[in-house]
Formats: C-alpha cells, structure tokens, sequence
C-alpha cells in the first residue's frame, strides 16, 4: 500500500485534473506531475497519471459529444499532435527536457502578456493551417514530454473566438486522442512496480468524480469568464513550466 501522503497528494492530483477537463475540456494537466512530484518521482508521476488520463477522457466524452468538436480544426490538428507525441517520445528518452520546458514557458507567457495588453479581450483571428500544424505538433511534444500540451493548443484556439462548448469539446477530443496515444510510451519508460499500480487503481474513482463536479461548473460560467480562467491558467502553467526548465538546469 502507498503512504497516506503519497495517496492524498495523488487523489488530490488526479481530482484537480480531471476537475479542469471536466470545467474546460483538457489541456491543463501540467499541474499532475508538480503537484505529484511532491511525494513522488517525477517519471513515476508522469506514469501514475498517463492511465488515469485516458480514464478521465472515456468519462468526459459522456459530456463533450460530437456536436461540441471542431471537426475542420481537428482535422488540422491531430496529424500533427501524433507526430509531435512520436518526437516527443525520443525527446523524453534521449533528449534534454528542460529546453523544451523553457521554450514552451517562454512563448506562452508572451501570448497570455500580449492578451493582458489588449485588455483582457480576445481578438478573433481566421483558422490558419500552419498554425493549427505548428499548434498541434508542439501539444504532441509537450504532451509526452510533461504532460504539458495545453498551452500550445490554446494559443491557437483561443484566438478563434469559439464558444464555451465548442472549445471545450474540441480541447477533450483532441486530448482523448493524445492521451490514448502516450499512455503506452510513458509506462515503458517508466516501468510501473506493483505499489504504483495500487496507487492508481486507488486513485481511479477520482477521475470520474472530477470530471463530473468540473462539468458541474461550466455549466455556470459565462464565456467572458472562461476565457479569463483558460489564460489564467495559462499563466500559471507556463511560470511552472519555465521555473522547472532552469531549475533543472540549475541541479544539473
């Protein structure tokens, strides 16, 4: 059985997330591995959470049905999100993430400035496929890497001015199909020992529980209000993002 810290950190993780995927569809799941990181390896975390994740898409598409998806930006998006999880796998396994941390950190917190400058308002933009390609490439890497793909995505949808449900549903989709694809890659480089499989099936309640209680809430909020949270939120994941890039520079 995993400590009591172990376990309440980790519930508490998991509910946290799938609270977001139910409230905003996805995409801010970088909170998992910092959080979990407190009482765990952060490979190990990543590993706890890659399951759990799939489990919290199969319950979120309870709610984001089909009429909530953009299909024409899916169609843009996907391809490159599998290739972007297929170099991201070498990147974990061979390369230096702290780069990749870094860089994401970096942009992202450029876009949300550039928001915060014009107001706080959303300025709609026409799709465009280089971007919507670029988007879901850099979602791929940063989704195998730390499980950190919201940002790239948001940046580009975001400016598209889509309503509540139709992000929300497009952001579910889009990271039910990343999730299902890096669930396998992250447990073999991890290699799960009996006690993290306990401590995922003890934490696998949560996932519906929050995706239900997040679902709950969006209900509630107006759009104004959900645009604020998404680049809230964004800020918050890029400044982690960053800080553990050059922190992990500073250890090594």
């Amino acid at each position: 059985m995993p400590a009591p810290l172990t376990l309440a950190i980790a519930l508490s993780g998991v509910f946290l997330i799938a609270f977001m995927k139910g409230a905003f569809g996805g995409g801010f799941a970088i909170v998992g591995i910092p959080l979990l990181s407190l009482a765990m390896d952060p490979i190990a975390a990543g590993a706890l959470l890659a399951p759990l994740f799939v489990v919290m898409d199969v319950t979120a598409l309870r709610y984001w049905r089909p009429n909530t998806w953009s299909r024409v930006d899916l169609a843009m998006l996907l391809p490159a999100l599998i290739v972007g999880i297929g170099l991201g796998y070498f990147a974990l396994r061979d390369l230096d993430r702290h780069a990749v941390e870094v860089v994401m950190g970096l942009v992202t917190l450029v876009f949300a400035a550039i928001w915060l400058l014009s107001g706080g308002e959303v300025r709609v933009r026409p799709r465009s496929t280089p971007k919507a390609m670029l988007a879901g490439f850099s979602s791929g890497v940063t989704t195998m890497v730390a499980h950190s793909g919201g940002p790239p995505l948001a940046m580009y949808l975001l400016p598209l001015g889509m309503s509540k449900a139709l992000y929300a549903g497009t952001t579910s989709l889009f990271f039910t199909v990343g999730n299902l694809l890096k669930a396998g890659p992250w447990l073999a480089l991890a290699t799960p020992t009996k006690s993290l499989w306990m401590l995922m099936a003890l934490c696998a309640p949560a996932a519906p529980a929050g995706v239900w209680a997040g679902w709950r809430l969006h209900e509630r909020l107006d759009q104004r209000t959900l645009y604020r949270a998404c680049y809230a939120i964004l800020v918050v994941t890029a400044a982690k993002l960053l800080w553990d890039g050059l922190a992990g520079y500073v250890r090594s």
